[in-house]
């Protein structure tokens, strides 16, 4: 027998599946949580070597009780473990970049990390032999604090890419939570058995009850519901399904009971083909285009040309001994070239960025999503839930002759109170919200797509979807719905429900198009829906009847034509798109998948702080530029000068403590500038 196989596990979760410890997950490093400890060992030494560094400015008793040979020993026993331990995956990505002549930001922070490392180590246990130009108060300088200090704060940004990839784990595992686990299915004698999901093969007829996720997808066959399909278009109101008409794996059977044919099944089904589009656009995605790592494809085979120069010409042409001076001097070239500034300049603007972006209702998840969003020129939006509340709700009461609006409410809410449907629950809200009393409701029934019967006050009362017709002009309700109300077979009249666009969506989007954003909306409803709503926010464009694989092949499509595009979605039909934009943009009141698939996540669901976040990411690249900038500029001034380039001219060598003091001064600017972060006008 032909066996269709069972739904595929996402990558790292199939059964028995344990990924050694140290497998590289992203950017060639491993887990966050392998990462983690290394980082609180490198902390904890650091700290100590950040104070031995500082002498005399920061404990001069403690300094002066030590001693400069014992300082220096302690500041090598406390570096070590930072450098080889916690920096561990730093230095193997350093020999795979030489090896594979591919420079980057790890092959510039270990060159310059290991001369600091490799030159205080000597100095440390030769010092005494170096020449008197480089010979301080208390011996030869260290660097030990650079070397340390670099290491740890790289592994820090490090850890936070790795946290913010690892949103995808958690996105598939949202998303195969709603896949069913057991399928009833009928035998050939009317009789019903529990099956695991996997054994269910095309053809075979399985029964779905009130309250249950489809299990697989197919065709009604007999009986009839209210399918919640909000999972695949994004809209709020279950749609109604009898037989001859299809159902998907994952959708919610909100009422009736109802009998399906096995159609697709396992990996076959649209469920497991949502999960598989997450995972491919998640694979996919390029690593943020590091500004750092463009500089340093030149920046390294330069610096490493200027210290082979620098060594060949003192070993030749300097004064005795030839060979002490030129390798010292081109160690002085790799120090000042050390990338201290560079490993900050980065990661304290993001952070700092971060912290801003939380007080203003962004959550950012990928710090590189900031970057990424300050260039982004078109945002895909979704309708229902981002642009509109999500949830319908009553906009207007059309009371028959000799009603009153209070009597048509109650009536309605009264019997409808017992029902779970999203119409009936925002007329129950709507009559709450008014404070109305509700009497007590007998008898009720509910029969999928005819409405609801319920005796209330004596009075049978009936709900119906109403065909009469709206009237035009309606403004702030896109997906409009009538409901007719009778008792005891006379009209009370009509209530009207739609799904709001949101009071704050007019201004935010007037704003986004201010900023210079091509708004385009991507929407699973209606054209008729989607038309009117993107006529009244004036949107760019407009597509309506969106899959979650049309959306996400939209954001490829713009992608392969170069254009910088941000989704921003609220739904488990939106994942695949959010996670394979540029930049995914999630709603804080959507569905924890949308969440795990995004980088950045509106906590209230309001446009408005998608303003404020394309205003920070914004700030943020100008501050990661200025910072890049300054770090450049000390190590580029200060190359020349510890080559050498004025000793024959004043006899003047740079000695390794003004290269530090260069370096820090280059730090200190840099966290001073991503500090303004802070108080940047949202």
């Amino acid at each position: 027998m032909n066996h269709s196989p069972p739904t595929p596990a996402a990558p790292g979760h199939e059964a028995g599946a344990k990924p050694a410890a140290d497998t590289p997950v992203y950017m060639g490093l491993p887990h966050e949580r392998v990462l983690r400890p290394r980082f609180y060992v490198a902390l904890a030494c650091t700290v100590p070597v950040l104070v031995l560094a500082m002498g005399e400015m920061a404990a001069p008793a403690l300094f002066h009780r030590l001693g400069a040979r014992l300082s220096g020993g302690l500041q090598l026993a406390l570096t070590t473990p930072v450098f080889f331990w916690s920096g561990w995956f730093f230095l193997r990505r350093w020999w795979i970049s030489l090896r594979d002549r591919d420079t980057n930001m790890f092959t510039l922070t270990v060159t310059g990390t290991g001369a600091a490392y490799l030159y205080s180590t000597a100095a440390v246990l030769f010092g005494d032999r170096f020449p008197a130009a480089w010979q301080g108060v208390h011996g030869p300088p260290l660097h030990f604090e650079a070397a340390a200090f670099i290491t740890t704060v790289v592994l820090l940004g490090q850890i936070l890419e790795q946290r913010a990839h690892a949103r995808t784990d958690a996105a598939i595992r949202a998303l195969m939570a709603l896949a069913a686990k057991v399928a009833h299915r009928v035998r050939p004698d009317g009789t019903e058995e529990d099956v695991p999901l996997e054994e269910v093969r095309p053809g075979e007829l399985l029964r779905v009850r009130p309250g249950e996720h489809v299990p697989v997808d197919g065709t009604l066959t007999e009986g009839g519901s209210e399918i919640d399909e909000s999972m695949l278009t994004g809209e709020p109101t279950p749609a109604e399904r009898g037989p001859g008409d299809p159902a998907s794996a994952g959708t919610l059977n909100t009422t009736g009971t109802f009998v399906l044919r096995a159609g697709r099944v396992g990996r076959d089904t649209l469920l497991a083909q949502i999960v598989r589009l997450v995972e491919e656009a998640q694979e996919s995605e390029a690593p943020i285009a590091r500004l750092a790592d463009r500089v340093s494809a030149w920046f390294v085979p330069g610096v490493a040309a200027v210290a082979l120069l620098t060594f060949g010409l003192w070993a030749a042409f300097g004064p005795e001994p030839h060979f002490l001076h030129g390798l010292l001097n081109a160690v002085a070239v790799l120090i000042i070239a050390c990338p201290c500034a560079l490993g900050l300049a980065t990661p304290v603007s993001l952070v700092t960025a971060i912290g801003r972006g939380a007080q203003a209702g962004v959550l950012v998840k990928d710090a590189a999503a900031l970057e990424r969003l300050s260039r982004a020129t078109t945002l895909l939006i979704d309708k229902t839930g981002t642009l509109t509340e999500g949830h319908p709700a009553v906009t207007a009461l059309w009371p028959a002759e000799g009603v009153d609006e209070t009597e048509l409410l109650t009536l309605a809410a009264a019997a409808e109170a017992p029902s779970e449907h999203p119409l009936a629950r925002a007329i129950v809200r709507a009559a709450q919200a008014r404070g109305l009393a509700l009497p007590a409701t007998r008898g009720f029934t509910a029969e999928p797509g005819a409405g609801v019967r319920a005796t209330v006050n004596g009075r049978s009362v009936e709900i119906g979807r109403s065909f009469a017709g709206i009237p035009t002009g309606e403004t702030g309700t896109p997906a409009t719905t009538a409901v007719s109300v009778t008792a005891d077979g006379s009209p009370l009249g009509t209530i009207v429900l739609a799904d709001r666009i949101k009071a704050t969506t007019p201004d935010a989007i007037r704003e986004l198009k201010r900023l210079g954003l091509s708004i385009v909306m991507v929407t699973g409803d209606r054209e008729e829906t989607a038309a009117r709503v993107a006529k009244e926010l004036g949107l760019d464009a407009w597509h309506s009847g969106a899959t979650p694989a049309g959306k996400l092949e939209l954001v490829r499509v713009l992608a392969e034509q170069g254009c910088h595009a941000a989704f921003a979605g609220d739904g488990l039909n939106d994942a695949p798109a959010l996670a394979a934009a540029e930049v995914g943009i999630a709603m804080g009141t959507g569905t924890d998948v949308a969440m795990h698939s995004a980088g950045l996540v509106l906590v209230k669901g309001d446009l408005a702080a998608l303003v404020k976040a394309v205003h920070l990411s914004r700030a943020t690249l100008r501050n990661i530029r200025q910072n890049l900038f300054w770090a450049f500029a000390y190590n580029v001034a200060g190359l020349p000068l510890a080559a050498g380039a004025l000793y024959p001219f004043t006899g003047w060598l740079l000695n390794p403590m003004v290269a530090g003091a260069a370096m820090s001064l280059s730090s200190i600017t840099v966290v001073t500038n991503a500090l303004r972060l802070r108080g940047v006008r949202l």
